[in-house]
Formats: structure tokens, sequence, C-alpha cells
């Protein structure tokens, strides 16, 4: 298992977005500390955690700590498979910071 201090520099999303990937992709699992730490609003916002809750299906993973604002989650990889997700953050957060998680995982789908 690898861990990541989510707080590192700026402590922002993309530390979460990118480990999460990467983590699909090397079959590795990866459990991300502090995350967002030092933001006003520490922990995981909707965008943070929709799009992990979509990579848990697309690559069939385990996740454990995946709430609002959690501060910690460990998220264990499964076989990445197509198909179709809905994903919706209920707030304004980015749909492109979420695809930028999705889409790298999607490229190794075994279909699409």
């Amino acid at each position: 298992m690898v861990d990541i201090d989510g707080g590192y520099l700026e402590g922002g999303g993309q530390i979460i977005r990118t480990a999460i990937a990467l983590s699909a992709i090397t079959k590795r699992a990866v459990h991300i500390f502090n995350i967002r730490k030092g933001r006003d609003k520490p922990g995981l916002r909707p965008q943070h955690y929709e799009g992990i809750a979509a990579a848990v299906k697309i690559c069939n993973a385990k996740v454990e700590g995946l709430a609002l604002n959690s501060t910690a989650i460990t998220f264990t990889p499964g076989t990445i498979t197509g198909g179709k997700a809905i994903i919706d953050t209920k707030t304004a957060g980015s749909v492109t910071l979420i695809l930028q998680t999705l889409i790298l995982i999607g490229i190794y789908a075994d279909s699409p």
C-alpha cells in the first residue's frame, strides 16, 4: 500500500485525483491522509466524494473512509471495466476535475 500525505504543499484535490487514478491503473492500494488539511474546509468535498465513488464503480474497488469531510481514505482497486456511470456532485463542483481521475482510469478499461 502507498501512503500519501494529502496535505502536502497546497494540499488540494489534485493529490486525491492523481492518487486514485494511479492506484487504479497500477492496481496498488493507496491510503491518503490529511486530505485538504490546510484548506478552510478540510476533507473531501462533494466533487471529490463523487469522483472517488465513480472510480470505485469503474474499477470494482473497495474504499474505506469515503464520506463528505473525511480527511483519510483507503482505496483498493480491482479490475477496471467499461460501461456507463452517472455522476452528480449536487453542487457547482467541477465536472472537468472529476474527469481528470476518470479519463485516466477509463483508458485502461476492458471495454468502452
